[in-house]
């Protein structure tokens, strides 16, 4: 059972987190001149990644609309809902008429569906690796619950293969003109693959030993949320603080460096997309390695080796970046994606023995997205503006070391999870 479940959510997530990501390539690369035309590629870039951005303001939303559903009605009617309105928001993307055609409606269809994409996302994480961790063994947890972690380098690497694919065999022109709605269109078949292999999952066992437990001991029902927010604040504070470096590293070295190779060193779009199509592959394989290796050394440690070693290496990662050496600009990126695994692979495990069953998806879901607004969706942001503003890659890497730093206060304030029998917490009523 258990793994036919990692494999419903590793083929879910990857499916919803290729629909979120093309989004993120599309801006970098295509977004400002269909969108937003302006004379300075720069400012149009801006402009594409702030609606990139305006998606991660919904994910907070969907984190706790589906959180507050996923802890009353189960995680898997919840993680069938997010695939279809991931999937629908991308397919319509693909027909969407530009600037040229429609003026200044079509930025705002643009925003109106990224907003769908990311309100569909908010929901998706929580439900996608809670089911794993509420199924799967405490002592293997770590590594079970990281599959589901493998879906956004799975999603990435998806995404920026059909793009570089296309990017290979078309001529600028032809990419621009109609080639770009292709990925977003292939989204459809995904979803229904997606979703026929989700229809085929059993329900959480420790939420249904949960339900049926309030079920004996009937009490007033308070909103998971209120009940998270009274009980479990400092639980959420660490998830928020811990997604900080996790989160921003990923952006700047899998979205913005499609804008740094491009815009700031005048390289092919094609060098920074089979950078990041390469580091993706090998970012795919080492999250369930780490996932393994917090079952044996705790996921706090394993999250600190991630942190700090990003912190160092995002320095050589940018000076790697202007030797405009394709060899070398791959190896950077990979390297930063194999650090950037070892926050990510325990995440799962650790953020959901953090919580409680009657407010895990809650609790998981809000500390989850919230960081996002402030590190993953300013993250493109802030390093273009920062390029933009210097001419320098130097300000940017010093902005990831400070959420670095962030998040290694964070990691170090929570207490050490590994191992935790999620029944047990809930029959003490922790």
């Amino acid at each position: 059972m258990i793994k036919k479940v990692v494999g419903a959510s590793l083929i879910g997530t990857t499916v919803e987190w290729y629909d979120f990501f093309l989004y993120g390539s599309a801006a970098a690369l295509v977004f400002n001149k269909l969108f937003f035309p302006t004379a300075d590629p720069l400012t149009g870039t801006l402009l594409a990644f702030t609606t990139y951005a305006i998606g991660f303001l919904a994910r907070p939303l969907g984190g706790l609309v589906f959180g507050h559903y996923g802890d009353r009605l189960g995680r898997k009617k919840l993680l069938v809902l997010s695939l279809l309105l991931m999937g629908g928001a991308t397919m319509l993307m693909g027909v969407l008429p530009t600037y040229a055609s429609v003026g200044v409606l079509a930025p705002l269809l643009l925003t109106l569906l990224r907003l769908v994409q990311g309100f569909a996302l908010g929901g998706e994480w929580g439900g996608a690796v809670l089911i794993v961790s509420e199924h799967g063994d405490p002592k293997r947890r770590g590594f079970w619950a990281s599959w589901p972690q493998a879906g956004a380098p799975g999603g990435n690497l998806l995404a920026t293969g059909v793009l570089a694919v296309l990017a290979a065999v078309q001529s600028d022109e032809q990419f621009l003109a109609w080639g770009w709605r292709i990925p977003f269109l292939l989204s459809g078949l995904l979803v229904v693959i997606g979703l026929w292999i989700r229809l085929q999952v059993a329900e959480s066992p420790v939420f249904l030993a949960a339900q049926e437990k309030a079920a004996k001991e009937p009490r007033q029902e308070k909103a998971p949320a209120l009940e998270l927010l009274k009980h479990n604040w400092r639980e959420v504070l660490v998830a928020m603080g811990a997604r900080l470096a996790e989160n921003v590293s990923y952006y700047v070295i899998t979205a913005f460096i499609l804008v740094y190779v491009t815009t700031g060193l005048g390289l092919s779009k094609s060098v920074g997309l089979n950078a990041v199509l390469i580091g993706s592959a090998v970012h795919l394989v080492t999250i369930p390695v780490w996932g393994h290796l917090s079952d044996r050394f705790g996921r706090r440690s394993i999250y600190l080796v991630g942190a700090v070693g990003m912190a160092a290496w995002v320095f050589a990662f940018f000076a790697m970046l202007d030797t405009r050496n394709p060899g070398l600009i791959i190896l950077a990126t990979t390297v930063g994606l194999v650090l950037h695994g070892a926050m990510y692979g325990p995440q799962a495990a650790f953020f959901s023995e953090l919580f409680g069953t009657r407010v895990r998806y809650s609790g998981a879901s809000i500390g989850y997205q919230l960081a996002s607004i402030a590190a993953g969706a300013l993250a493109p942001l802030i390093a273009t503006a920062l390029l933009k503003a210097y001419g320098s890659s130097f300000p940017i890497s010093i902005y990831v070391v400070a959420m670095c730093v962030l998040t290694v206060v964070a990691v170090l304030a929570a207490r050490e999870t590994r191992g935790a029998d999620l029944e047990e917490r809930d029959r003490v009523g922790v």
